[in-house]
């Protein structure tokens, strides 16, 4: 079946009646909330669903909206808002990063692989021979992988937008034929495809990065990618001013970015935490995939997120990885072509701030990575959900860490619906507060059946999610509508504790499973959260934490606290059932 063939027989992304919607909100924030915090909650709901509130309008437009013919998703505009419309920096604070397997390959071998395999994968997308993934035989979404490449973010005020093939402005898959590779801060244009269409070999590619490698270092332009997204497009349009618009189209228009370190990490959270951030100066943040090698071959990517999420990427990554380990013979020699920038000495001293200032962010931010004698075939044999374990692991540790339950923020695929991207799962629920209590009791048995019961109760809170049917991004989507639609008088719901509270995030959690990557991760999403990118196998379970430096003590005890909880689990599960 081609590629794309299946999108249009998957089903709608369901939209909830307001009434549902907020008697979910109601079930899912109380936990969280104090009995007065739950009264005010309550009151502010029944605003919103009083006669002449703004909130059924709202809904009956968006009820319209998703009957409109050119309208895959009742979330369409949601998505673009929420990626597009946040004004902090991306750079650590939105994109993601995957550190890959290890490999016997050198610098140059690994990154011309990678980079073959990349421009094979995406051609199998351009003649839609990439075959539909499939869940429990049924078919998803495919929609991001037209995003993959040639794909890039656009600063802009007050929103930024995104610049990608398959769209009215670029119909068709990218016809571009040249990566940009980021060395030393300079930027040169790699031809990956001959003139006649014809993909270059590994070996030919090596040849290609082995001249971008003799380049003397640049100017690190790319620094000014890190910056929060008013003040990036207001040195991007400096950039223009000062003649650069042909070196921009040239590095927004390339399939993807291929980034070259000098650097050999010291071991794996150097490696993660080059991966997430690195030297600015060195990276494009606004870039779909950027594909980066270290000088002793270890790999991973850097990907911006307003087109992708984590299935579509580690799809693509499983793909390039088993591919065969080098692709050899040809005779051709890619054309590079330097990027060269017109530079005033305002110009110059931004990319140094912006530089200094990323790096001096970066600093701030603590980050340790955690393997766990435990995996999901355990978990299985134990009669549990390899996912609910590990949450309810986090609970407990995170109780024992920072003295109480947190809000926690899961990500879950929703590529079953048209469009799907994910949905928003909120973990604490009423069980989970049992279970956590339960925990400083003797009595085994109790500990057991309040487990059980907040296990199952995540299971089924997860397939909700899977179905479309959850609150939070609903009520967000009203709200981001009537400021679209003029403003107006302002919902008390959004203001209340149980919307402020719920979206206040303790943890910030969300799995990308995969044998072929020993790292993924993510930043903290604010000054207490700690972020976790996790991974558990049927052989290992990994994780990525970050956390504002300023409360790394607490990262550290949750750290410390983790495996001690997962192995009292495993305990109590396997002594009695």
């Amino acid at each position: 079946m081609p590629t794309f063939s299946r999108e249009d027989e998957l089903p709608r992304v369901p939209l909830p009646g307001l009434e549902e919607t907020a008697e979910r909100f109601l079930a899912w924030s109380a936990p969280l909330l104090t009995d007065d915090e739950r009264a005010a909650t309550e009151a502010a709901v029944a605003d919103l669903l009083a006669p002449g509130s703004p909130a059924h309008a709202l809904h009956a437009d968006l009820v319209a909206y998703d009957a409109r013919p050119d309208v895959a998703s009742w979330l369409d505009d949601f998505w673009r808002d929420r990626y597009l419309g946040r004004r902090d920096r991306i750079a650590l604070n939105a994109n993601f990063f995957f550190l890959f397997e290890d490999s016997d390959l050198g610098q140059v071998e690994r990154a011309a692989h990678l980079t073959a395999s990349a421009v094979a994968y995406k051609l199998s997308i351009d003649d839609e021979t990439l075959p539909v993934a499939e869940q429990r035989g049924k078919p998803l979404s495919m929609q991001q992988n037209r995003y993959l490449f040639s794909a890039t973010r656009i600063p802009g005020d007050p929103r930024d937008t995104s610049r990608t093939p398959y769209t009215d402005e670029w119909p068709g898959p990218s016809q571009e034929r040249h990566v940009v590779v980021l060395h030393r801060g300079a930027a040169i244009a790699l031809d990956v495809v001959d003139p006649d269409g014809r993909p270059y070999t590994a070996d030919e590619i090596a040849t290609g990065l082995r001249a971008v490698l003799a380049e003397a270092p640049g100017d690190g332009v790319g620094a000014l990618t890190s910056k929060a997204r008013a003040e990036w497009a207001a040195s991007r349009a400096a950039l223009l001013d000062a003649g650069n618009a042909g070196t921009l189209d040239v590095l927004e228009r390339a399939l993807f970015c291929v980034v070259l370190e000098d650097a050999t990490p010291a071991d794996p959270l150097a490696a993660s935490d080059a991966l997430l951030h690195g030297d600015a100066a060195n990276r494009w943040f606004d870039k779909g995939v950027s594909l980066i090698v270290f000088a002793d071959g270890t790999a991973g990517f850097n990907g911006e997120h307003c087109n992708l999420d984590g299935t579509t990427i580690i799809a693509f990554l499983d793909a390039i990885l088993e591919a065969e380990p080098h692709g050899g013979g040809g005779t051709g020699v890619p054309a590079t072509r330097r990027l060269e920038w017109v530079l005033d000495d305002a110009l110059r001293a931004d990319i140094a701030a912006a530089r200094a200032d990323f790096a001096a962010f970066a600093a701030s931010t603590a980050t340790v990575t955690l393997s766990v004698d435990f995996d999901a075939e355990r978990a299985k044999a134990l009669k549990c959900s390899p996912d609910a374990f590990a949450q309810m692991a986090f609970q407990l540790a995170h109780r024992r860490a920072k003295g109480h339950v947190g809000a926690t923020y899961e990500s879950i695929a929703t590529r079953s619906f048209r469009h799907g991207r994910t949905e928003a799962m909120r973990v604490v629920t009423p069980e989970v507060l049992a279970f956590v209590a339960a925990m400083d009791e003797p009595d085994l048995d109790a500990r057991r059946t309040a487990f059980r019961a907040a296990a199952d109760a995540h299971v089924a809170r997860a397939r909700e999610c899977q179905g479309g049917l959850a609150p939070e991004q609903h009520l967000w989507e009203l709200q981001m509508r009537q400021r679209r639609n003029g403003g107006g008088e302002p919902m008390a719901l959004f203001d209340s504790p149980g919307w402020t509270v719920m979206r206040d995030d303790y943890l910030s959690t969300s799995a990308v499973p995969s044998p072929h990557i020993r790292y993924w991760g993510f930043g903290s999403t604010s000054e207490k959260c700690i972020g976790v990118g996790y991974a558990m196998l049927p052989d290992r379970f990994d994780l990525y934490l970050s956390t504002p430096a300023t409360v790394a003590g607490q990262m550290a005890v949750f750290a410390r606290e983790l495996p001690v909880a997962v192995r009292e689990l495993e305990d109590l599960l396997t002594d009695g059932g």
